[in-house]
């Protein structure tokens, strides 16, 4: 964690270094209430957590998620992956497809062939809702 804030330029502080572990130890996105929750044996309070979360993303260490939630949800930006979310019991799978990164290019090449508007696309996400087995 200390040679990712360093890379970055970010100064290193007990915040950040137990925000972003908290982040590695659980591997799926989280809440600025969800980290919280993980830290709150580190006496960091709430404000510290949303601004380290906003911080942290402008630097590229963390990426916001949508998964249609009321909160704001964020990821380690290290590896790009997708998620399936299930629309019950809000657990979040991660998944990688090759062919549907593949699939997504061609449709950007076609985008950015036929748009008057825009040059360039440089991100993409995707998630997918549905009920996971548990749920069913």
């Amino acid at each position: 964690m200390r040679n990712i804030l360093k890379e970055k330029g970010f100064k290193i502080t007990p915040a950040r270094l137990a925000i972003l572990q908290a982040f590695t130890k659980n591997k799926l996105p989280m809440s600025a209430e969800d980290v919280c929750k993980k830290i709150k044996s580190k006496k960091i309070n709430e404000v510290t957590v949303y601004r380290t979360l906003s911080s942290l993303e402008k630097g590229g260490i963390l990426k916001r998620v949508d998964l249609r939630k009321d909160s704001v949800y964020f990821e380690l930006a290290d590896q790009h992956h997708h998620h399936i979310v299930c629309t019950n019991c809000n657990m979040i799978e991660d998944f990688k497809n090759l062919e549907i990164e593949k699939a997504i290019e061609k449709v950007w090449k076609n985008i950015i062939t036929k748009s008057s508007k825009f040059k360039s696309i440089r991100e993409h996400s995707l998630e997918l809702f549905g009920l996971c087995r548990m749920c069913m």
